[in-house]
């Protein structure tokens, strides 16, 4: 043991045992801890994993190329997208509204075109009128 996983600080001290361990406690932090190499896997790793699914890799094939899970793979992405970009601001109006007995405007009575879907609606031009709807399909 050399420094303190948490801070780095290199003043630890022995602090008892735990299931026949070694346990260690930081001076600088009071961090305690037992394993003395760092968990998951390095982050060269990762940053291939990410860089090979940007060039059409499947989550799938990576995980079996580094044999972990693949919501290991997803989680490595999710958060080498959410450090290194930002969410796009969207432009112009959206106006969300819910139509209640929608049936009666569709010619065709099926089961998943029944009321209380939830409809988008944005505003194209206001001055023509357009409208563009979203319909969340199942």
């Amino acid at each position: 043991m050399t420094e303190c996983p948490k801070c780095g600080h290199n003043q630890i001290v022995k602090a008892g045992k735990i299931w026949d361990k070694q346990r260690w406690k930081c001076k600088a932090c009071g961090f305690q801890f037992t394993r003395s190499t760092a968990r998951g896997r390095p982050l060269w790793q990762k940053s291939l994993a990410v860089f090979l699914y940007c060039h059409g890799v499947s989550m799938n094939a990576l995980a079996k190329m580094f044999h972990v899970r693949t919501t290991s793979v997803l989680k490595w992405i999710r958060k080498f997208a959410k450090e290194h970009y930002e969410k796009p601001e969207p432009e112009g109006k959206a106006i969300i509204m819910e139509l209640d007995e929608m049936w009666h405007y569709v010619k065709k009575n099926f089961p998943n075109s029944g009321y209380g879907k939830l409809l988008i609606g944005i505003q194209n031009n206001c001055l023509t009128g357009n409208v563009g709807i979203v319909i969340q399909t199942h």
